[in-house]
């Protein structure tokens, strides 16, 4: 394993925040206390040491929280395991019915035409030709009973079908060394995910939900399913993705969520 660079962001006492993650990570090193970490990120007192921040100025205090978001971007990266998988179900604690949750009601959902789709891929790949859903549904599909972690405190235990998203890339040709992989949705959702995540064992273009064709409240026609990611890095009606090395930001990511989204 190559030894990991040392963290630096500019604004922050680099020495201080380091030793307060230290004290945390090394309490416990199970992947709850990490999530308490990370969620957490840093204490007023961390903030404070943002250089000419005050907390009772809001534009500084804005700016502050920025800084610390950027960081634990950057520390949920550094901590991610691509080899590590998350924990799988029995079929029996499927949560059912599973939960539907979107930025909008479930009278909004939308519903795409399956004869006419077609799956956008540009950017950094070589094959940036459309797809259709049959040529998706003819490579070789994976099933996972994982659980949906949603970043409101609920969670719910679901299973996906479909195509291994790091084959889908290679098929594609896609650039594996690039830093991002955007989406584009039908729901006029976007959001982006990083290469390592997107090259994880569990990620994957699904399909279908419990043995079935994904129906329109759960992502029809696709939606990438990682249950390495909080919920709102999931996204659905997936129409177009492409590859980047050019920060994409996300929907709520750019309302100031966390971009990593580890779960």
């Amino acid at each position: 394993m190559k030894p990991r660079k040392p963290l630096s962001l500019p604004g922050i006492d680099g020495p201080a925040v380091l030793r307060e993650a230290s004290r945390l990570v090394e309490r416990r090193l199970d992947a709850p206390a990490r999530r308490a970490f990370l969620s957490r990120g840093l204490t007023l007192g961390g903030l404070a040491m943002l250089s000419g921040c005050s907390l009772s100025d809001n534009e500084s205090a804005e700016k502050a929280l920025g800084v610390v978001s950027r960081w634990n971007d950057r520390v949920q990266a550094w901590l991610f395991d691509p080899n590590k998988l998350a924990p799988t179900y029995p079929e029996s604690m499927i949560t059912r019915p599973f939960p539907f949750n979107a930025y909008y009601g479930i009278d909004e959902v939308r519903h795409v035409d399956e004869e006419s789709f077609r799956l956008e891929v540009s950017g950094l790949v070589a094959d940036r030709r459309q797809w259709r859903l049959d040529e998706l549904r003819q490579m070789a599909q994976i099933d996972q009973v994982t659980r949906h972690i949603c970043v409101e405190g609920w969670s719910a235990i679901g299973k996906w079908g479909g195509v291994p998203f790091s084959a889908f890339l290679k098929r594609v040709g896609a650039d594996l060394s690039a830093r991002y992989v955007g989406f584009k949705c039908a729901d006029d959702y976007y959001t982006s995910i990083d290469m390592p995540t997107a090259l994880h064992a569990q990620t994957i273009l699904a399909l279908n939900y419990d043995g079935k064709t994904l129906p329109p409240e759960y992502g029809f026609p696709m939606k990438l399913r990682m249950p390495t990611k909080l919920g709102y890095k999931n996204p659905k009606h997936i129409q177009a993705i492409f590859v980047t090395n050019t920060y994409p930001g996300g929907y709520w990511e750019d309302q100031g969520y966390n971009w990593f989204g580890g779960s």
